[in-house]
This record gives C-alpha cells, sequence and structure tokens, in this order.
C-alpha cells in the first residue's frame, strides 16, 4: 500500500529518534581463546581518537560460506572479544526480526477483524460494533481509513450502540512511558497494544508562509476533542533548535499549543510527538474517523472486550511481515518490534513478554545450539538489560543466510549511505567505497554504538560484520566503524 507523506515521515521520525539514557556498559572480554586478527591501525587510532579502551569493544568479521546449513562456519577473518556479552541497543532487533521469519513466514499476516452484536437493518447496527486489534504493528491513518470505508461499504453507517475496542491479544500491564529515560513524548517511547493505531503518535507538519507571515501547522491523525493552532508566527534568523524555537505544550490531552515562533529559514518541516494520554488515543482517532468517513455514531468509543456472541462483520489482512521487518530494521522502529515479538507467543494464546521470551529462546536453542542465547527484555533494543554477543550474531547472521527467509531479512536492512539510519554516511563520507556495499542495523543508545549485517567485499567475497561498542563515548566512535567497514569492503588490498 502506498504510503502518505505524513507516514513516510512518522515512520522515518519514529525510526530515527534515538534514546539517550541508558547507564554506562563496560564489555569484559572472555580471555580464553586468542584473538584471530589484529584490529587494522587506522580502526585503532580512530578508538584512540574517540577515547575508548579495545576493552569494551567487541567485533566478528565473518566469510559467508556457500555450504550446507549443517557445514562447519567459516574462520572468522577478524575477531576481538567476540564472546563478550554486550548491549548491542538496536541490533537486537535482527534477533527478533529472523526468529519472526523463521516461525511465523515472510508472507504472514495480522488479521483485524471487525465484529457486530446484533442486526444490521438499512445500514443501522441495533447494538455494538466491536474492532478487535490482532497486534498488527502498522496499522497506521490509511489503513484505518480503509478499514472503516470497507465497514460502511458492506453496508453499516450507524452504530446504535457504542464503538468497542478490544486489544486483549495481548496481555500486559500498565507501562509508565517514561521509565525508560524520562521522556514519555518521544515517539521511541510508544508501549505495545493489542490494537496499536498510528503508533500512538501525532505527526505535526510546519509550512512557512513568508507572504501571512506565519507557518502553516497541519496533524494527523485526527482526533476527536483535540485542538492545535492552524498557525504559528514565523521568525528571522537561521534554522537551528527549531522545535525549541517552537516551544511546544503537549501536555493536556484536549489541546496541543505552540508557544513560540517557527523559523522561516528551516522551510517545511515534519514533528511526531507520541501522545501524552496513550489509553485515549485510539478511541479519539476512531471516533474522529468514523465521523469523517460519514457514519454516524449514538453511543461513544471505549475499550473493552468482545462478547462471545457476536457476528464477524468484515476482515482486514496486515502487511506482510516481510513489508513490517522491513520498517522495523530499517528504521529502527522500537514499537513495531515489540509488536512482532509479543506476537510469536500471542500465536499460542500468550501475547505478554515473559511468553514470547520463552519462544525466542526455544527456536534459538534448535537452530543454534552451542552458541549462547541472547539476553530479552522487550526484543527490541531499546533496554538497559538485554545482551548478546559478536559470535552470537554472527551465527544469526550466517543461519539467516542460508534460510529460506534470507531475502526478506537481506531488503530489510538498511543499506550504507543509501536509506534508513545509516543514509547519513554518505554524507560524511561521500566516496566512500562502502556507500552501497553494507546492508546494515544500526544500534544507539548512550553508551552504546552498534552495527550489524551483510557487507559486500571487493573481491566479491560476502561478510557477517558485528561491531559492539558499550562505552560512555560510545557515540564518538562513528569513525571508527566506518573505517572498519571501509577495511571489510577492501578485501582485496593484502
Amino acid at each position: 500500500m502506498r504510503r502518505s507523506r505524513f507516514q513516510y515521515s512518522l515512520q522515518l521520525g519514529l525510526g530515527l529518534i534515538l534514546a539517550f539514557q541508558c547507564l554506562a556498559l563496560t564489555a569484559k572480554p572472555h580471555a580464553n581463546k586468542p584473538e584471530k586478527t589484529q584490529l587494522p591501525e587506522p580502526v585503532i587510532q580512530a578508538f584512540k581518537q574517540a577515547n575508548v579502551p579495545l576493552s569494551a569493544v567487541s567485533i566478528m568479521v565473518t566469510p559467508l560460506s556457500n555450504a550446507l546449513p549443517n557445514a562447519a562456519p567459516s574462520k572468522p577473518r577478524l575477531s576481538l572479544h567476540a564472546n563478550a556479552e554486550m548491549n548491542p541497543a538496536s541490533v537486537m532487533k535482527l534477533i527478533t526480526t529472523s526468529a519472526g521469519l523463521s516461525l511465523l513466514g515472510p508472507d504472514f499476516t495480522w488479521r483485524n477483524k471487525v465484529w457486530v452484536d446484533g442486526p444490521v437493518k438499512d445500514g443501522v447496527l441495533q447494538g455494538n460494533l466491536y474492532v478487535k486489534g490482532s497486534g498488527d504493528p502498522k496499522l497506521v491513518v490509511e489503513r484505518v481509513q480503509t478499514l472503516l470505508q470497507d465497514v460502511m461499504a458492506k453496508g453499516l453507517r450507524e452504530v446504535k450502540g457504542d464503538i468497542i475496542l478490544d486489544g486483549s491479544v495481548f496481555d500486559l500491564p500498565h507501562q509508565n512511558p517514561a521509565s525508560f529515560d524520562d521522556e514519555p513524548l518521544r515517539p521511541y517511547n510508544v508501549a505495545p497494544q493489542g490494537l496499536l493505531l498510528n503508533f500512538n503518535a501525532m505527526l505535526f507538519k510546519f509550512t512557512p508562509d513568508a507572504a501571512r507571515g506565519e507557518a502553516k501547522v497541519e496533524s494527523e491523525p485526527p482526533l476527536a476533542n483535540v485542538q492545535w493552532p492552524s498557525s504559528v508566527p514565523l521568525s528571522a534568523g537561521p534554522c537551528q533548535d527549531w522545535r525549541t524555537q517552537l516551544r511546544g505544550d503537549f501536555s493536556k490531552a484536549d489541546s496541543v499549543r505552540f508557544n513560540g515562533t517557527y523559523p522561516k529559514a528551516c522551510g517545511e518541516q515534519k514533528w511526531p510527538v507520541a501522545y501524552v494520554e496513550p489509553q485515549t488515543f485510539a478511541p479519539r482517532m476512531v471516533q474522529a474517523m468514523w465521523r469523517q468517513a460519514g457514519g454516524q455514531l449514538k453511543g461513544q468509543v471505549r475499550h473493552g472486550f468482545m462478547p462471545a456472541q457476536v457476528t464477524l462483520w468484515h476482515e482486514a489482512p496486515s502487511l506482510p511481515l516481510s513489508d513490517i521487518v522491513a520498517d522495523i530494521n530499517k528504521f529502527s522502529n522500537n514499537v513495531m518490534a515489540q509488536q512482532l515479538f509479543l506476537t510469536l507467543s500471542s500465536q499460542q494464546g500468550a501475547g505478554n513478554f515473559a511468553a514470547s521470551k520463552q519462544v525466542v529462546l526455544q527456536w534459538w536453542a534448535k537452530n543454534m545450539p552451542g552458541h549462547k542465547a541472547p539476553v530479552f527484555e522487550n526484543g527490541s533494543g531499546l533496554s538497559r538489560e538485554e545482551r548478546s554477543s559478536a559470535q552470537a550474531l554472527t551465527a544469526l547472521l550466517q543461519l539467516a543466510a542460508q534460510s529460506n527467509y534470507a531475502i526478506a531479512l537481506q531488503n530489510s536492512l538498511a543499506i550504507a549511505g543509501v536509506d534508513g539510519t545509516v543514509v547519513r554516511m554518505k554524507d560524511r563520507l561521500p566516496n566512500s567505497v562502502v556507500i552501497g556495499r553494507a546492508k546494515l542495523k544500526s544500534g544507539s543508545l548512550r553508551d552504546v554504538a552498534s552495527l550489524a549485517g551483510y557487507v559486500e567485499g571487493l573481491s566479491g567475497q560476502s561478510y557477517a560484520f558485528v561491531v559492539i561498542v558499550n562505552h560512555p563515548n560510545a557515540n564518538a566512535t562513528r569513525p571508527a566503524l566506518d573505517k572498519l567497514l571501509e577495511w571489510t569492503v577492501q578485501d582485496q588490498k593484502k
């Protein structure tokens, strides 16, 4: 399905906004095995310039083999503290998406269903309408709009009772969105839900109108009984921290305020914001969009549970899992990753984090015996607790490369200097040999920087590539990671 500009911007914003409040983490390397290869000198110097000791770095670069899955793994080209358990940040998404593709299949879809508990005559439902969520990670504005239009197209335009939203496919405790880093309005902190609509986030677009001396303000999705200004005054000067200049106030559930100005020099900009009252977001959105589509409602839109005696009115599939995984990995979408992680257990009747951990650990033990299992919290990498090693992640990449979901996983990774979370490499190193030759999942938290994926050498050899840094200066190590990628690509040099 074609994405609107708003939805693309929201997806990108959700993926690119990263958390910065993780506790300091320092890896303790295993010393029981000698290292295979010493780090290239330019890489060593880059880590020194970042003031990061090599004891805080874990690396493994391994040639991919065309051998059968049961063949002996290739010997590493480079290995440094590869067995150390590290916090990989969003690189953990590689494990969640690989397990999801393996267990569910690339063509898997979530089924969003609409039910009625009374008769429908002349377009009028004498009873309640139920929208039952399936855990769909990407039930965004366009797809909600299509869902409601399809309900009406089948002859239901008025509800005499309530519209009831049922998200019971997941059994989750209340989650404080500020618990991770005290940033509850950051979209990356949105909590998963059985019926998650538009990532529980609003997207504001600002468009300068110099003739009027103001910037037009647009917002998506529509929300019932929520107001925001249609414009804000323009200001002169450079485009710097425009969000701070706007002085946005998102503290009230029924209104949004921008008490500052918008720099004319910024041109058009977009600002995704998690809704301050998550529990009322879906009801407000459905109410507004139902009426917007021409539907009538006697009662209210509310959360609830679907009774046993109901009739299926409409069923709509999600996007295929291969598309969902692409959004998760290319844009590092945390809540989508958690939705997938929870789905792995909801398929067996218990959609919760504890059950999903067991599902993935069982899958790991079956497919990668002898490789130490990761430590999970929510499957997204937005965690202080999650752990894996470069060696284990390398084994995962080798397994995936020989699997029936290899293409889906590789296509989900961001291409260095081209798209996703590693597009900025083109700005840092416009002429780098790595541009277009590496498919990567990046990870970034305070004290964590990581990269993992597949790299194509100039020789034609492909490599599984993993590097994890756990150190207070981790985010200063991007030049070192760039040099490591370049060294991997330049495999013809002796």
